[in-house]
C-alpha cells in the first residue's frame, strides 16, 4: 500500500505554549481538545505532529523525543522557520528551550541538516539527502585550514546537535580556545559564538556575556566581517536573549 503516514505524538509541558511556537514557525493548529487530555494537532505542508500533555512532565532539558523530518529544501524552510519566530518573537531562539539551529553537512551522511528543538524539549530533525557527487560546501571543509580550533569546532557542534550534548561541547571547545596556537579571526568568532550559545543553554547568562564582550572587541575587516555574517548576526540574537 501506498497511502500510508506516520504522525509521531510528542509530549509537551504546555499545549498553548507549544501551539504558539509551531504557529510562529508557520504551522496551522488543525485540532485542540482540552478534555479528557490536552491534546493538539498541527499541520505546515505536508508536516504534520501532535502534542498531548503528560503527567510529572516538567523538564524539556531532559525530554529524549525526537522525530526526522525528511525536506526537499532545508535552507529555505530553515530561512521560512527563522522569518516567522523573528516576526513573532522579536528574535531567533538560537539557544536554550526552544531554538532552532543553523543548517550544516556536519554528519556522517553529508545531508543538510538543522534541528527545531521545542518548548517541550522535542527534537525536530529537518534533513535533505546529500547528492552523490560532494557538495560545494562539503569541497570547502575538506580544504579548509585544519587547526586543532577548527576541529574541536566541528567536532562540538556534532555533539551540540546530533546528541544534545551541550557540557561534552562546552569541555571540548574550552580546551581547544586555551590552546595556543595560530588560528583565524574567523575561525576563533565562530568558535566563540557557539559556545555563547551553548553557556546559554547550559544557564550561565554570566558566561554567555562575557563571551559576546570579547565577540565585540575582535577586529574584523570588510572581508571577515562579509564571510562571517551568520556568526555575527547569530551573536545579536544571542544578545537579544540575554537581555530578555
Amino acid at each position: 500500500m501506498s497511502n500510508e503516514i506516520t504522525i509521531p505524538i510528542l509530549p509537551c509541558v504546555s499545549i498553548n505554549d507549544t501551539l504558539e511556537f509551531y504557529v510562529a514557525l508557520g504551522f496551522e493548529i488543525t485540532y485542540q481538545q482540552t478534555r479528557p487530555n490536552p491534546y493538539a494537532c498541527v499541520r505546515r505542508g505536508g508536516i504534520e505532529l501532535h502534542f498531548f500533555t503528560m503527567r510529572n512532565y516538567d523538564d524539556p532539558a531532559k525530554s529524549y523525543s525526537s522525530c526526522f523530518v525528511s525536506v526537499s529544501e532545508a535552507d529555505v524552510l530553515h530561512q521560512a522557520f527563522a522569518a516567522g519566530l523573528r516576526q513573532h518573537y522579536g528574535k531567533i531562539p538560537v539557544a536554550g528551550i526552544p531554538r532552532i539551529t543553523k543548517p550544516n553537512n556536519n554528519n556522517s551522511a553529508g545531508d543538510r541538516r538543522f534541528n527545531v528543538i521545542d518548548p517541550g524539549g522535542n527534537w525536530i530533525r529537518f534533513g535533505q539527502k546529500a547528492d552523490i557527487l560532494e557538495s560545494d560546501e562539503n569541497v570547502a571543509l575538506q580544504k579548509a585550514e585544519s587547526t586543532k580550533l577548527s576541529r574541536a569546532l566541528r567536532a562540538a557542534d556534532l555533539l551540540a546537535t546530533s546528541k544534545g550534548d551541550a557540557i561534552a561541547a562546552a569541555k571540548l571547545l574550552d580546551k581547544a580556545l586555551a590552546h595556543e596556537e595560530p588560528v583565524s579571526t574567523t575561525q576563533r568568532l565562530q568558535a566563540l559564538v557557539l559556545r555563547t550559545e551553548l553557556a546559554i543553554t547550559m544557564g550561565d547568562p554570566q558566561l554567555a556575556s562575557s563571551i559576546l564582550t570579547e565577540i565585540r572587541h575582535i577586529p574584523l575587516d570588510d572581508e571577515e566581517r562579509a564571510a562571517l555574517v551568520d556568526e555575527l548576526e547569530r551573536a545579536n540574537d544571542l544578545e537579544h536573549m540575554l537581555r530578555d
